[in-house]
């Protein structure tokens, strides 16, 4: 029985080579060409993708690794048609500008929401223990894996503090 990996849904046999990266799986033998490849060290967040539900660089991380997981990406997110809500606030809040790291960015914004609503703290979080906001001090720490060469990141910040019901404001 082949391994197997989950992307969007979707079984996937793994790579015959073991040393193929999670991200040149994705891009290259997939044709998933939203996750991007930017500085390949693990350094940008271009190429954030959710695995089992975390955020993970798929650059940094051997596909064969990935055995029995669900991964999803920028594709499995939501659809020109039916984008998801941090797509439709990243256009609304122009949080896009290039949008080279649009695709990390709101992979990392996805799965950065959900550990705020799981409770798991940061190190900007003013409370370890109680219920986690989104507040902007907040949101710039989770997301500070995840660079903007444009410099989008008031508008970024805008647009996750929305979707997460906090408003517009710092």
């Amino acid at each position: 029985m082949p391994d197997t990996i989950t992307i969007n849904g979707t079984d996937h046999p793994l790579p015959s080579d073991p040393r193929t990266s999670l991200l040149d799986f994705l891009r290259h033998d997939l044709g998933l060409t939203g996750t991007k490849k930017g500085c390949d060290h693990g350094q940008c967040g271009a190429c954030t993708v959710i695995v089992n539900g975390m955020r993970i660089n798929s650059c940094l991380t051997l596909a064969a690794l990935h055995d029995g997981d669900d991964v999803t990406t920028i594709e499995g997110l939501g659809t020109p048609e039916n984008p998801s809500p941090l797509q439709v606030a990243f256009v609304e809040h122009d949080g896009y500008q290039c949008g080279y790291c649009t695709p990390g960015q709101v992979c990392s914004a996805t799965a950065m929401l959900d550990e705020i609503k799981a409770g798991f703290a940061s190190d900007a979080s003013a409370d370890l223990t109680g219920e986690m906001t989104a507040t902007a001090e907040e949101i710039r720490e989770r997301m500070s894996g995840n660079l903007c060469r444009c410099g989008a990141y008031a508008n970024i910040v805008a647009a996750i503090r929305d979707v997460a019901g906090q408003g517009d404001a710092a």
